[in-house]
């Protein structure tokens, strides 16, 4: 029987506890994810292990926009990986590159070596690199565990045909995990196309901010979004994919 994974990222406790409700496999833990997620907190990561019993791995990333770090920003992450390693999170989610879109494997190395048992992922910087399939074998070679990937698109149905690329090259060496408007219409699709068993999901919804207050002229937050629209993880869309990927024997 093929292992199913439906891994749900979240920014807060809250999502995290709706993730467990809705029966994810285990999470990636974040914060801001409307900037696509950076390193989370200390304190975020030990209140979901003290609310959930979810395996907890942590994306690990120093700020917003690309992925070519200067030292400071790489001494940053290495302590990270560290810190949470010593908290007991059950892996990092991680992704460095060149300039030149290559991965920057000197430093996924070293990464690695901090990481020592716990288990790596390479997140999304790899959409962004120059030769998938090469980084691919690298991250192998890197002895990482899993690849977080849309297929080199924003939306995985869109990277289809890389991802089921990657599913054939991999045989089982490495989890490519799946992510980019995963919900369970489109694993339905992607899951028979593909024969990749590991997606990645953050199930959101907007909830109506508690603040009844609203100053008109002043915000603290992103221009082109209502600061008093909240994102977070439906149990439900969390429910309907986990509930697809245990019978999917039927799509295969």
């Amino acid at each position: 029987m093929k292992n199913y994974i439906l891994e749900t990222c979240v920014d807060s406790l809250i999502s995290a506890i709706e993730a467990e409700k809705g029966g994810a496999s285990r999470i990636e833990l974040c914060s801001n994810l409307v900037i696509g997620g950076v390193s989370p907190s200390i304190s975020l990561f030990r209140q979901v292990r003290k609310y959930t019993n979810l395996k907890v791995r942590v994306l690990l990333r120093p700020r917003y926009g690309d992925y070519c770090y200067n030292n400071y920003e790489f001494e940053e992450l290495k302590e990270q990986v560290e810190m949470f390693r010593e908290e007991g999170a059950d892996g990092v989610v991680v992704g460095i590159l060149n300039p030149d879109g290559t991965l920057n494997l000197e430093q996924l190395a070293k990464l690695k070596q901090v990481a020592n048992s716990m288990e790596i992922a390479l997140h999304r910087a790899f959409d962004m690199c120059i030769h998938p399939l090469e980084a691919l074998e690298q991250a192998i070679e890197l002895q990482y565990d899993t690849i977080l990937t849309g297929g080199q698109a924003l939306l995985a149905w869109e990277g289809r045909d890389m991802l089921k690329t990657l599913q054939e090259q991999s045989q089982g060496r490495i989890e490519i995990l799946a992510a980019g408007g995963i919900n369970r219409n489109v694993i339905e699709k992607l899951l028979p196309y593909t024969g990749i068993t590991s997606y990645h999901m953050s199930g959101k919804i907007e909830l109506e901010s508690a603040m009844k207050y609203r100053k008109p002229d002043a915000s603290m937050g992103l221009p082109e979004r209502d600061e008093y629209k909240l994102l977070r993880t439906d149990s439900t869309q969390i429910q309907a994919a986990a509930d697809l990927l245990r019978s999917s024997s039927k799509l295969m």
